[in-house]
């Protein structure tokens, strides 16, 4: 049985998201890993102009790691190891490039199940991730939504 040590969950904050993060605590759990939560800010349009580099610690950046560690203590605390981490960037690049930087064994994460011209136009960072990363990817789609009766 293959070992996984480091699981990265990408998280988006979209309630999906946290379907990932059930897995991968399951799978952590069984295995004895440390689950690596990581959202990738994107850096609001507001403040793309600013022609000198950013601080050390943006606003974007502490307001994701506050919520990532309210998901961590509400949901992982006492079941299996963590770490919180923010990288501000594009999802999809940043996703593989910080998988690379961990040695990440396998990334678990959502997918929007997107389709059609919503998934043409939009691209998928799950899909990119699945290409790219040099690790397992286990992609977890959003639960079906009840038709309309």
């Amino acid at each position: 049985m293959r070992k996984f040590s480091k699981i990265l969950c990408p998280i988006d904050f979209e309630e999906h998201t946290l379907a990932a993060l059930e897995i991968a605590c399951d799978l952590a759990e069984e295995r004895g890993a440390t689950i690596h939560l990581l959202h990738v800010a994107r850096i609001p349009s507001e403040d793309m102009d600013v022609p000198l580099p950013f601080g050390l610690n943006p606003r974007w950046e502490r307001s994701a790691r506050a919520a990532l560690q309210l998901i961590g203590r509400e949901r992982l605390e006492g079941k299996v190891a963590y770490e919180i981490h923010v990288i501000s960037g594009i999802a999809d690049a940043g996703v593989v490039r910080f998988a690379d930087q961990l040695g990440a064994d396998l990334v678990v994460m959502a997918t929007h199940g997107r389709k059609g011209l919503r998934h043409f136009v939009l691209g998928s960072v799950a899909e990119h991730v699945m290409r790219e990363a040099n690790c397992p990817v286990i992609t977890v789609r959003p639960k079906a939504r009840a038709a309309a009766g």
